[in-house]
């Protein structure tokens, strides 16, 4: 959450910002000014030719029907790997090729999240913009983000489609989750465990959804709460929302299911009830805030509250 703590800051520097996105000779009667993580900033509109870094603008973008030129080589998301396979691949999330892209050329470059301590380093080819999302305040960003895209690239008419498609989604998963009481959501590493709560990356599922904490006081650390067994059967909550770290950035070792699978959390009212909700691990953790994988989230949310007994 630290790295957001830079936008008050960034305010102060927006011409700073603007001239170091976009050479000020690029500007025209044209420009669009779109919100990003470091303030305000006026980009030509419509550029042709743009690659993305960040897993949840391209997810975003390809809802908007927005075909990046230049992607890193693995995404992560399944549903998004066709997309990678036919783009010029420009090096990974972590570490952009530097090369790969100067000889894309691009337009706009965009990275975000996991990829914008990179900005820098891009802005050496060219045009580049921070759209690192708050995942305290996921959704609202999301919908910003839609309505920045929808007008930078000419596609309003899809923003706002896309943005009515989403409040239904929300609407229906806090309706479904109402009444079905609380919920403490967990991230796996393996054998190792954490906890998230309102105000941290993944407390949008308790402010949005209306879902109650089963621990409201948890610290907001980016990495969670460290806890124990013995701490989820202390809280027992009523629902376990559960990330799968391991599963999320595709390596080997004990997956959520196994790790979770112990007299302990038997004895919650969430393993008694089998109310024990496995997220979409690459949704929920890569692409967190990408339209498409926030709605496969919701989905998940909303099906497992609906078959609640």
């Amino acid at each position: 959450m630290a790295r957001f703590g830079r936008f008050a800051a960034a305010l102060g520097l927006a011409a700073a910002v603007l001239s170091a996105a976009v050479p000020t000779s690029a500007l025209s009667a044209s420009a669009v000014e779109i919100p990003t993580a470091l303030g305000s900033v006026a980009i030509p509109a419509a550029p042709r030719r743009v690659a993305v870094y960040d897993v949840p603008a391209v997810d975003t973008l390809a809802r908007l029907g927005v075909r990046p030129a230049g992607l890193p080589a693995r995404l992560y998301v399944p549903e998004l790997e066709p997309l990678a396979k036919a783009a010029a691949p420009v090096g990974t999330i972590h570490e952009p090729d530097l090369e790969a892209l100067s000889a894309l050329a691009p337009d706009l470059t965009i990275v975000g999240g996991r990829s914008s301590t990179k900005l820098a380093s891009v802005r050496q080819v060219g045009p580049a913009i921070d759209m690192s999302l708050d995942g305290a305040n996921l959704l609202p960003n999301l919908r910003s983000q839609l309505a920045a895209y929808g007008r930078l690239f000419g596609r309003e008419a899809e923003a706002q489609a896309a943005t009515a498609e989403l409040d239904a989604a929300v609407a229906a998963t806090r309706a479904a989750a109402q009444g079905k009481g609380n919920a403490l959501i967990v991230m796996t590493n393996g054998p190792r465990l954490s906890a998230y709560g309102p105000g941290s990356r993944f407390g949008w599922l308790h402010t949005d959804l209306g879902l109650p904490a089963a621990v409201p006081n948890l610290q907001a650390a980016i990495h969670g709460e460290v806890i124990s067994f013995e701490f989820i059967r202390k809280a027992d909550p009523d629902w376990l929302i559960v990330l799968d770290r391991t599963t999320a950035i595709g390596e080997a070792g004990g997956n959520a299911r196994a790790t979770l699978d112990n007299e302990l959390v038997a004895q919650t009212t969430a393993g008694r009830k089998g109310q024990i909700l496995l997220l979409p691990p690459a949704d929920f953790y890569i692409a967190a805030g990408g339209f498409s994988a926030t709605l496969r989230v919701l989905a998940r949310i909303r099906d497992g509250f609906l078959a609640a007994r």
